[in-house]
Parts: structure tokens; sequence; C-alpha cells
């Protein structure tokens, strides 16, 4: 199930891409970023359409997705 980002608490929200970006570990590039950095890019990528925030029922997590 796809849950709108608009939809989240903005602290909750945060909380969440933090989460997300911290178990991920995820590489932006040559140049390594602060928390703070990472967590605005993933922001930036759930307003413009570029990601997905995803439900999943079957293992109840939540997670952000490229699209």
């Amino acid at each position: 199930m796809l849950i709108p980002y608009t939809s989240i608490d903005p602290e909750v929200l945060t909380n969440l891409i933090e989460s997300v970006v911290l178990r991920e570990g995820t590489d932006y590039g040559d140049e390594e970023l602060s928390l703070d950095e990472k967590v605005a890019l993933v922001r930036l990528q759930l307003e413009s359409g570029e990601a997905l925030i995803e439900y999943s029922e079957v293992h109840q997590s939540v997670n952000i997705i490229s699209v």
C-alpha cells in the first residue's frame, strides 16, 4: 500500500526518512553527505514523486522506494 508523504506528520516523516537512510546505507555519490543532507535529498525525491512511501501489511514495515 502506498502512503502519501503529505498524510504523515512532518516530524514522523523526518524520523521515517532517517530510519530508512540509516538502514539502507544509501550511496549518494563520490561526496559523503551528512544525515541531514541525505534526509533533505530523500524528502525532495518524495516531493517530486521520484520516491514513494510503501507500507507492507505482510511484513508490517514501511519503506521508501524509488519509482
